[in-house]
């Protein structure tokens, strides 16, 4: 791997981020979070609490709809009416185990 210093890490992993941010965001609107959460442990809402997270690191209050409407790029109330579709039991079933191994250990 080359030699990269601190800043330019820092910018390449913010053009990462940004990358995956317009991919979730704009071309893959047809990915439902729920789908995401059952299969990789993470979803929008995920990634819009680690937003916010990292704001509160650095002192910056945001509440949990504004870091989700920064990531999102719209209201939650927006992308629901707009995106998402209706979930179904099975996977309802498989979303409070998924959300239980990975968002409610780390709340703890």
């Amino acid at each position: 791997m080359p030699q990269i210093d601190a800043q330019t890490q820092l910018e390449l992993e913010a053009a990462a981020f940004r990358r995956l941010q317009k991919h979730l965001m704009e071309d893959r609107t047809d990915v439902q979070n729920i789908d995401m959460m059952n299969l990789a442990g993470f979803c929008r809402n995920c990634l819009s609490r680690w937003y916010q997270e990292a704001a509160a690191e650095r002192g910056i209050e945001m509440s949990k709809d504004e870091g989700r409407e920064a990531f999102y790029g719209m209201t939650m109330a927006q992308w629901k009416a707009e995106f998402q579709t209706e979930s179904t039991p099975q996977k309802d079933a498989e979303f409070r185990v998924a959300f239980d191994e990975n968002v409610a250990k780390t709340d703890r």
